[in-house]
Parts: structure tokens; C-alpha cells; sequence
């Protein structure tokens, strides 16, 4: 059971990571200034900025950041899920 939500873990993690290079580059794409350097640092800053954005051009949040906010959220769930099950 531990190395399934540890896969799941690693899966969530991978998931998050994707989903911020493509908010990266959904940001660049539309000429704003992205630093990659500080992207896992800043990125909230860019999330917010994808989210206006995104509201603006079509009227709706882009999917992106639902996807970036439910993946980190799965990722801090499983975690709390491992370390049940591994002190119980």
C-alpha cells in the first residue's frame, strides 16, 4: 500500500511540475516577463497572472491553474495519507 500513494506521490509531483512549464509557457507565449530561474519560487505570482489573463481573453480561468491547484492539493493529501500509513 505505501509504494502505491508513493507512486501516486511521484505521479502528482510530475503532474504539478508539467503544469507549471506550461503556465510558464502560456506566460512567455503572451510576452511577460518570466524568469525560469525563479519560476517554483514566483510561482503563485505567475499563477494569478495566467488567471487574469486568461479571464480577459476568454472570460473563464484557464485550465491550467485548476490543474496546478489540484494536483499540489493531491500531492499534500497523499502525503498526509503516507505518513498514516506508515505510523499507524
Amino acid at each position: 500500500m505505501t509504494a502505491i500513494v508513493a507512486f501516486a506521490i511521484a505521479a502528482c509531483v510530475t503532474w504539478n511540475l508539467v503544469v507549471t512549464l506550461l503556465v510558464y509557457a502560456a506566460l512567455r507565449r503572451r510576452q511577460l516577463p518570466v524568469s525560469f530561474l525563479w519560476l517554483r519560487v514566483a510561482i503563485l505570482k505567475y499563477l494569478d497572472q495566467y488567471r487574469e489573463i486568461t479571464r480577459q481573453e476568454s472570460g473563464r480561468t484557464g485550465p491550467l491553474f485548476y490543474q496546478w491547484l489540484v494536483s499540489i492539493n493531491l500531492v499534500w493529501v497523499l502525503f498526509v495519507v503516507l505518513a498514516a500509513i506508515h505510523w499507524s
